[in-house]
């Protein structure tokens, strides 16, 4: 944090006496008047005394003279002078932006109402919290509550305070922040960068109230480090789905897993799907039509017939006549310890889970059987691309199934090499075949263009080798 001296001198503050006439004076004691400067704006203040013209020294801003009459104004004036001064000490000390009008109305007592920054996170937990299952999910408020319950064992760590006035938060808070969520809070890199941006969120909603008026996150870096993001291949699927369990119990939460996994929705979108959310499609097909409860963005899911399957097993079940509901899952606390147990029985060396599920989903099903990534995300109900494209940095085996047709080509290329020489066909010289095409498809694999784009340059490729082969 900035020293008191330090916060003083961010701002060029000035304080002067002097006389100030009245329009048509001609002769007489003047009204005396303080002028208070800062950054260059001026505010006046009335010192409710008065000074003769000739007696006044307004370069030491005080009445001339020894005797009583000017000794009792001087020490008057400069008694004004210091208060004023303090008044703008303790604005720097709270934080606040120092303006020559707001110094002035510190001195006369009128002064803006402060806000902390504990105030700030526990009045967005209320609000969000009236609008979880509407605008928010459960697990976001209770990051938020992880948020502030972090925030006030630091600010007693590190201030010996219970809280904080908002205008003190500046870069250096955001450091020291960060640093005790990793070394005191043993946090990861990601957890730590959550933690931050979700406090970002805060400051943002006091910079629109107009509490602070810089972002103290301004030119601060918050990056995440990429991390490996488990899937299931097709061959634990299938064992997955082929296992026979002894119980009623394990058999619908490996049904209902196996679901999300084929449709991509999650346990809070599972468990609210409705009869009436299955609809026909324009292909004539069965599709789910819903709104992803994190995003509320509409999501239209084809259905595929090991998901079909299963609503039509549960169908008749008595919760979901009763309930109007599309499967009768369970709490979701018990659906993770069940899935635990079916990991085990099948030898699935991973942790089965909602997350899991939906980027089987996005991998094995789909990317990995040609679904561009754009309907992907569309399924998801990712408002952004680029949170679909994490799934796709982890599918090698797609990049070699995308590649294995130009693997084809250049090894046929390259067993008929001899005969081409021998046959000397004379339009071998004539063709357009340069490095160009071989590195504009390289390009395109590695960018993230779709597989259109990229089996679209093949085949213009193949076309110009055409003649060679």
């Amino acid at each position: 944090m900035l020293t008191l001296n330090q916060l003083i001198m961010k701002t060029n503050f000035s304080v002067l006496f002097y006389l100030k006439k009245p329009k048509n004076h001609v002769k007489g004691a003047v009204p005396i008047y303080l002028r208070v400067t800062a950054s260059g704006k001026r505010a006046e203040i009335s010192a409710s005394r008065e000074c003769e013209p000739g007696l006044w020294n307004t370069k030491a801003g005080h009445m001339t003279g020894t005797k009583e009459e000017a000794k009792t104004l001087n020490t008057y004036l400069d008694k004004m002078k210091a208060e004023v001064t303090a008044s703008h000490t303790l604005l720097c000390v709270e934080g606040m932006e120092i303006t020559a009008e707001r110094v002035k109305s510190k001195y006369l007592g009128k002064e803006e109402k402060t806000h902390t920054l504990l105030e700030a996170i526990k009045d967005h937990n209320k609000k969000m919290k009236a609008l979880v299952g509407k605008d928010y999910a459960p697990g976001t408020l209770r990051r938020f509550e992880v948020l502030e319950r972090h925030v006030k064992t630091f600010l007693i760590y590190q201030y010996q305070k219970n809280d904080l006035n908002v205008r003190l938060i500046d870069k250096e808070f955001i450091g020291d922040f960060d640093f005790y969520l990793r070394d005191e809070k043993k946090n990861r890199n990601n957890t730590a960068v959550k933690h931050l941006k979700n406090l970002g969120k805060i400051v943002r909603i006091c910079i629109s109230n107009q509490w602070i008026n810089i972002d103290p996150f301004f030119g601060y870096k918050l990056k995440s480090k990429e991390v490996h993001r488990n899937y299931l291949t097709a061959d634990e699927l299938q064992r997955i789905a082929s296992k026979k369990f002894s119980t009623t119990r394990l058999t619908q939460v490996r049904d209902f897993f196996l679901f999300s996994c084929y449709t991509g929705l999650s346990y809070a979108d599972v468990q609210k799907l409705k009869p009436s959310d299955i609809g026909i499609g324009g292909d004539g097909e069965r599709w789910i039509i819903t709104y992803r409860q994190k995003t509320d963005t509409r999501a239209a899911i084809p259905l595929l017939p090991v998901a079909e399957a299963i609503l039509d097993k549960y169908k008749d079940h008595p919760v979901c006549i009763n309930q109007d509901k599309a499967l009768p899952v369970s709490s979701n606390q018990k659906m993770n310890e069940y899935l635990l147990e079916v990991a085990t029985l099948t030898d699935i060396p991973k942790t089965l889970g909602n997350r899991i599920a939906k980027r089987t989903f996005a991998t094995t099903i789909t990317l990995c059987n040609g679904v561009p990534i754009e309907s992907v995300s569309k399924m998801l109900g990712h408002t952004n691309l680029r949170t679909t494209q994490l799934y796709a940095k982890i599918l090698d085996e797609k990049v070699g199934n995308d590649m294995a047709p130009l693997r084809e080509m250049f090894a046929g290329l390259k067993t008929d090499t001899e005969a081409i020489q021998v046959k000397a066909i004379p339009n071998m010289t004539d063709l357009d075949v340069t490095d160009q095409n071989i590195k504009a498809i390289l390009q395109l694999v590695q960018s993230d263009a779709t597989d259109q784009q990229i089996m679209a340059e093949m085949m213009l490729l193949k076309e110009k080798l055409q003649p060679a082969i």
